[in-house]
Order: C-alpha cells, then sequence, then structure tokens
C-alpha cells in the first residue's frame, strides 16, 4: 500500500510538470514519419480530427479529444481496441465480460454496468459516423484505419446515439481515386501469434471512382491453461474484411459504400474465481493459489465463442453550394454471437451459461452542414431501429445437487429518433460562441420469458413470463418511451491562431430500459421509500458536464499542450447490484454521482528526431446518493440506509501514460527508431458493490521496440515487448453472488513479445 501512494505522490507531482503531459491527437496520413512528427506541424494545420462531425485542425476544437492515427497504432503494437487501455487521459478499455469479442469501455468512470444487451453502453462506438448499438463484437480490429478519436464527456448534441461518458469514432482509410496504394505485414509473437495485414486501394476511373480492400486475420493460442485436462483458453481466431468504393461523379458529389464482415472462432474465455463459492461442490477463492494463467472450467467438449457481425453502409455528401454540404449515412448491421461462459472459472457447475444473439440494426442519418466566414453549423436528423433476440441457458447442477437448467428467451426493440442541431458564431477572429441542442425519443419494447428444468421436482418447471407473470396492471406492461433534451454551449477564444481557451456546459442521456436478468418478481421489487414497490423499468441516466480548457501549439510547432479540468453532476445513474436472495438481480437508478477531474495532455519534440509523449487523467468520483434498499445480509453500498460505503467503479483515480521515441538516421540505410511507453491504471473497484475480491490494486504496463525502416520509408521491421515487466493485472470482473457466491476475475495479458515486417507504398 505505501508503494502505491508513493507512486501516486510521484506522479502528480511529475506530471505537473512541463515534460510529463498527454498524448495529443494524431494526424492524418500526411507524408510525416510519426504522429508526433505530425504534431509538430500544428501550427500548419496538419493535425485534423472530425469531433464536431466537420474536418476541423485540432487547435481549433473546444473539445476533449485525443486521436490516434496508424504510425500511432503501430507504435503502441495496438492490433485490436484493446491495445489503447489508458492511452488517453481517463480512457479504461479492456476485453471485456467473459467474451474475446466484447470491449468494455469505461471514459471518465462512466461505461455499462452490466454486460446484457438490455443496457445500453455509456460510451458510443462509431464507424464512419455508424453507431455500433451493442459491446459484442465491438473489439474492432484496426487494421485499414485512417484515425481513432477518442472524445471525453457527454455526447449528447452531434452524435447519433446519446451517451453520457464519451465516444471512440474510428475513421477507415477512404480509397484514393488517383493514385495506387498497398500496405501490408506479417506478424509473429509469442504464444504462436500470427497477425497478416492486407490493404489495397486502386483508381477504377481515374479522378472518379477507386475501390479499397482490407483484411485482417490474428490467430494466436491460449494464454490459460486447465491444469485438470491440459486445455488453452483465452486464444484469439479472427478473420475481419472491408471493402470500400468511393465514387465521385462531380466535383460536388461524392458516393462511398462500404461493406464488412467479422469472423470469430474462440475456445473459452476464462476468468479466474476470488471468493469461496457456495453449492454442493464448494471451491476456494483462488483454487490454484496465486493467479499463474490456469483456470478450470466444468466444460468439458468443444465449447467456445463464435461470433459473425457484417455490415454495410452507404455516405453520400453533396456540395449544394460553396457553404452547404448535405450529407447522408444509411446503414444496416447484423451481430451474432453464439458464446459459452463459465462465469465461475472453476469445475464446478454453478453458473456457466451459453448466449446466442441475433442482432440488427438500420440507422438513418442526415445533416446539413453550413461553412461560411463567421458562422458554421451541423443540423440533422437520426434515426434507429434495433432488433435483438437472445436465447440463452444456465447450467447448475452443482448448486443446488441435482441437474438444473434455466432457458431464457427474450426480445427487445428500440426505436430511436432524435433531431440535432449545433451551430458555431464567431463574434471576431477570437472569439466564437457555439451552441447545440438535440432533441431524442426512444420507445423500447421487452418480451422474456424464463423456465427452468430439474430432475427435481421443486425445481422443475418454474416459469416467469415478462411482463404475463407480473400482477395487474403490470402485466402488459412491456414497453416504456424515453426522451430528454440535452443542449450544450461553449464559449471559446483564441488568443493566437495556435492557441485556444474554452469553457463548455453540456447535457447527457442514457435511455432506460428493461431488466433483462429478472427470472421472477423478487428482481423487480425495490424498496422505496423504506416500502417494497414494484419497478417494471429503470428510468434514463442524465448527466450535465461543465468544462474549461485550454490548447496551444509553441516553440515551431515543438511543443503541444493540451490540459482541462471538470465536473459532472449525474442523476438517476443506472446500476446493476447483487441481490440477498439467490439469483436475484435487481438494477437500480441508484441516484446521484458526482465526478471531477483533470486531464493534460501533450508532445514535446527536443530535437528532429527525439519525440517525448505524456498524458495525465484524474478522477474524483463519488456516489453522493446511493437509493439501495437492500439489508443484510445482502451485500448493500448502504447497509445501514444512510451511509454510503461503495465507490464508483472501473474509475481509477489516476490513468498515465509516458512514451518517447527517438530516431537514429542512417543515411542512405534508412533509420532506426527505439521507443516505448509506460501506463500506469490506479486502484479501481471491478463491480459496482465494490466486493473485495473484485477489485484492481493498480498496475504499471511498459512496452518497448525497435523499428528499422528504409531509406525510402517503403519497407520497415519492427520489433516489441508488451507488459515487458510481466506484470499481472486485473481488467475486469463478474459478479453473481446471488448464484453460489460467483465472483471472477480477468486478467490482462502476460510479457508477450513480436516481430513484425511490412511494406506501405
Amino acid at each position: 500500500m505505501r508503494k502505491m501512494l508513493c507512486a501516486r505522490a510521484l506522479l502528480l507531482a511529475g506530471c505537473a510538470g512541463a515534460a510529463t503531459f498527454a498524448a495529443p491527437a494524431a494526424a492524418q496520413d500526411n507524408g510525416a514519419d510519426t504522429a508526433a512528427e505530425a504534431a509538430a506541424d500544428a501550427s500548419d494545420g496538419e493535425i485534423l480530427v472530425t469531433a464536431r462531425r466537420r474536418e476541423e485542425r485540432l487547435i481549433d476544437v473546444p473539445v476533449a479529444v485525443t486521436a490516434f492515427d496508424q504510425a500511432d497504432l503501430q507504435r503502441i503494437q495496438a492490433v485490436d481496441l484493446s491495445g489503447l487501455q489508458a492511452a488517453a487521459p481517463n480512457l479504461n478499455l479492456v476485453q471485456g465480460r467473459g467474451s474475446a469479442a466484447s470491449a468494455n469501455i469505461f471514459i471518465r468512470g462512466l461505461g455499462q454496468p452490466d454486460a446484457l444487451q438490455t443496457f445500453d453502453p455509456a460510451v458510443g462506438i462509431y464507424v464512419d459516423g455508424v453507431y455500433l448499438s451493442r459491446i459484442q463484437g465491438a473489439l474492432l480490429g484496426l487494421f485499414d484505419v485512417e484515425r481513432i478519436e477518442v472524445l471525453r464527456g457527454p455526447q449528447g448534441t452531434l452524435y447519433g446515439k446519446n451517451t453520457t461518458g464519451g465516444a471512440l469514432s474510428i475513421v477507415s482509410r477512404k480509397p484514393d481515386l488517383d493514385t495506387l496504394k498497398a500496405a501490408g505485414s506479417a506478424l509473429y509473437g509469442s504464444y504462436d501469434q500470427i497477425v497478416l495485414n492486407g490493404y489495397i486501394s486502386a483508381p477504377l476511373v481515374t479522378d472518379k471512382a477507386a475501390l479499397s480492400l482490407a483484411g485482417q486475420y490474428d490467430k494466436r493460442d491460449g494464454l490459460v491453461t486447465d491444469p485438470r485436462t491440459g486445455r488453452k483458453y483465452n486464444d484469439r481466431d479472427s478473420l475481419t474484411l472491408r471493402g470500400i468504393l468511393r465514387v465521385q461523379p462531380t466535383e460536388r458529389l461524392e458516393l462511398i459504400a462500404s461493406g464488412d464482415y467479422n469472423r470469430q472462432r474462440n475456445a473459452l474465455t476464462l476468468g479466474y474465481a476470488t471468493a469461496n463459492l457456495g453449492g454442493t461442490l464448494p471451491i476456494p477463492a483462488q483454487p490454484y493459489g496465486r493467479y499463474d494463467y490456469k483456470a478450470s472450467t466444468s466444460f468439458t467438449g468443444d465449447e467456445g465463442q463464435r461470433l459473425d457481425h457484417w455490415g454495410v453502409n452507404l455516405t453520400a455528401n453533396l456540395e449544394l453550394t460553396d457553404a452547404i454540404t448535405l450529407t447522408s449515412i444509411t446503414a444496416w448491421r447484423k451481430l451474432e454471437p453464439d458464446l459459452f461462459i463459465d462465469i465461475d472459472a472453476t469445475q464446478a457447475e454453478l453458473g456457466d451459461v451459453f448466449v446466442g444473439i441475433d442482432q440488427r440494426q438500420f440507422s438513418q442519418e442526415v445533416q446539413l452542414k453550413w461553412d461560411t466566414d463567421n458562422f458554421r453549423g451541423v443540423f440533422g436528423l437520426f434515426y434507429l431501429n434495433e432488433n435483438i433476440r437472445s436465447h440463452q441457458e444456465a447450467y447448475a447442477d452443482n448448486l443446488f445437487g441435482v441437474s438444473f437448467t434455466r432457458l431464457i428467451d427474450d426480445e427487445q426493440n428500440t426505436k430511436s429518433y432524435a433531431a440535432f442541431g449545433q451551430a458555431t458564431y464567431d463574434f471576431t477572429e477570437q472569439l466564437s460562441l457555439t451552441a447545440g441542442l438535440r432533441y431524442t425519443k426512444e420507445k423500447r419494447q421487452y418480451d422474456r420469458i424464463t423456465t427452468t428444468v430439474s430432475n427435481f421436482a421443486g425445481l422443475n418447471g418454474l416459469t416467469f413470463r415478462f411482463p404475463g407473470s407480473l400482477p395487474a396492471p403490470f402485466n402488459l406492461d412491456n414497453s416504456a418511451t424515453f426522451d430528454a433534451w440535452t443542449p450544450s454551449v461553449t464559449l471559446s477564444f483564441k488568443p493566437s491562431d495556435d492557441s485556444q481557451i474554452y469553457a463548455s456546459a453540456s447535457r447527457g442521456f442514457k435511455a432506460g430500459g428493461f431488466n433483462g436478468r429478472a427470472n421472477s418478481v423478487n428482481d423487480l421489487t425495490l424498496v422505496v421509500n423504506g416500502a417494497p414497490q414494484l419497478v417494471t423499468n429503470f428510468d434514463p441516466e442524465t448527466v450535465w458536464t461543465y468544462e474549461t480548457g485550454a490548447k496551444a501549439s509553441f516553440l515551431d510547432g515543438r511543443v503541444y499542450l493540451a490540459a482541462n479540468v471538470f465536473y459532472s453532476d449525474f442523476k438517476d445513474f443506472q446500476a446493476r447490484v447483487g441481490g440477498g436472495a439467490v439469483g436475484v438481480f435487481p438494477v437500480l437508478n441508484a441516484g446521484k454521482m458526482s465526478i471531477w477531474g483533470a486531464e493534460i495532455e501533450a508532445v514535446v519534440k527536443p530535437t528532429k528526431a527525439w519525440t517525448l509523449r505524456s498524458s495525465l487523467g484524474y478522477l474524483d468520483a463519488q456516489y453522493e446518493e446511493f437509493n439501495d434498499g437492500r439489508r443484510p445480509p445482502a451485500f448493500s453500498c448502504n447497509p445501514t440506509g444512510t451511509r454510503i460505503t461503495c465507490e464508483p467503479a472501473f474509475a481509477p483515480p489516476l490513468t498515465v501514460n509516458l512514451a518517447t521515441d527517438y530516431r537514429i538516421d542512417l543515411g542512405d540505410t534508412g533509420s532506426i527508431t527505439l521507443g516505448g511507453d509506460a501506463r500506469f491504471v490506479d486502484k479501481h473497484f471491478l463491480s459496482v458493490d465494490n466486493r473485495p475480491g473484485l477489485v484492481e490494486d493498480g498496475y504499471w504496463l511498459v512496452n518497448a521496440f525497435v523499428r528499422y525502416d528504409d531509406a525510402d520509408r517503403r519497407f520497415y521491421v519492427q520489433g516489441g515487448v508488451k507488459n515487458l515487466t510481466d506484470e499481472l493485472y486485473k481488467t475486469d470482473g463478474q459478479e453473481f453472488s446471488s448464484v453460489g457466491n460467483i465472483q471472477t476475475v480477468y486478467f490482462g495479458d502476460p510479457r508477450t513479445w513480436n516481430v513484425m515486417v511490412g511494406f506501405n507504398f
């Protein structure tokens, strides 16, 4: 504990200095050798982002945003989104919830409280402007990315689905209408990992039409061994393809059609038990001692995880006049995961499950963009229709001592409508006001039936149908409508072309819904004002965030600095907590939460060959009110009814990233680059209830690489090591304490190495 406190003190002291700041947004593909060299050219307007749905210089955007281009992703050795963990201030992004393809994303302490499809994420993921509704299948490969923008804070005005925590906007490389381009790489690493990337862009009709094709193959042996059987788990097996057709029949019309497909075939993803499990086959916490990538499972066959995820979309950009552009984004997506998950990660069959999902979504967005000398705006309409069905089987023979299976079938339909607008008016060349407003209306319908199968009569044939099994007048209550107005306002002042000071206020909204884990009336019965009440759905979550910040590039672009402080005031935040009775999973609008923090980012380039990057995120997250009516023996955040004992989960007080690279010029032979980064993630809880076993005490991740580029920078060889110190750290948790006291943690990868060769022309 003393060691960790000392580390925090040193980080706070050091990161307040000029040399320890966070990495700013990277540039688009502009021929710069590295993202840092592009950052050094900020005064020339080469750091471009679309955080406000139009292309702008980073220095001109009064928004907390960090971005990464392909050079950045290779430098930090990121194969998929999890490679961004702690690479931006207050970003906590890991593989989540016992699935090889799920992304558990928290920004500024806000994320998704449960992996089930009835809970919306607090951080939205957008690919080329298309919203991905589910965290399943969202751990995307990064093989044809132009850049990734990490937007921090509520996205309540411009983005397709209101989110309270932030957004990740992924922008694909567009085909070049004039030039043939190609890139490829092959990586081999620890655990026989093979990653193959390929990209080609070719003009079909010069200046008129071009096509690009890209693909990634990623396969790795399992990291975790079951000592009882010798089987390997926690592997990687993914194939992703994307094709983009770009047509520009006139100077004012551009059409971009794209299609993508992701196929994953994995073994189980096993965590590790951290509590003494109950049932007829008691299992101690840490059954194999201190975790060493060993865990057992009750599954004995080829049960694993399969996922098929694909989509098509069409984007049309039409310049109506020199000042007005009309954009349409039409998309259809389909997601089909079939996942076996051993929630308790032991040989006991306590809460092992199969989850099969069939999700389809259609979205349409229309934007009208206005850009004149002193007025710029984006106005639009958004529509989303999502239908998701699931079939679930929960196996718990060892919980009751007899055969027991719970069968669940449910279906949810969500229709979301929104109208929005945001405009910036320049009073002078230095002073600007931006104001935005969005109206969102969502209608959600949910149906669920649960039944049991057992060779014991008392456990066989127990059926619960939602809403049919509820007492009148709730027995037809399967739909709900939520709406909200979410305004935003920003005042910005630019002392010079390469500096900015801003202050903003914005409101975020996350729709309510239905408890997708309800297996009886008990799950829907909450204590409100001291009396039990039937609550059939949970309410929306809302937040007001107030922020002030500054950005500057100076010393001829050799230094870029960005900093902000913010305060977020949450109402009715949504929490899925463990119940006191067997198999009870209540969902609460727990009350009030406040989060204030600070974020600092910088790139410093002492010489042309040497670049320093760094970032710091600080969070002070507190529950101001937690309306948890449970009492002992339930594990409660306010067991006395007044005093709150819990802290918000996945909200580390500090996240720090320190990075450097140095390029050695070899003349006509080429160049060698030496680099590395160290990332710190502070202590944080992995469950809403702060279960003692579901906590990460804080960790450092150290990565290093060496890279050779030929003189023309067309061919390269790179070798890297990730988690150089072989740190053992927890990334996520499963809390099902009301089922056999299940508490399971998941760990990050051990030390691994890789060698990559590639080309780019």
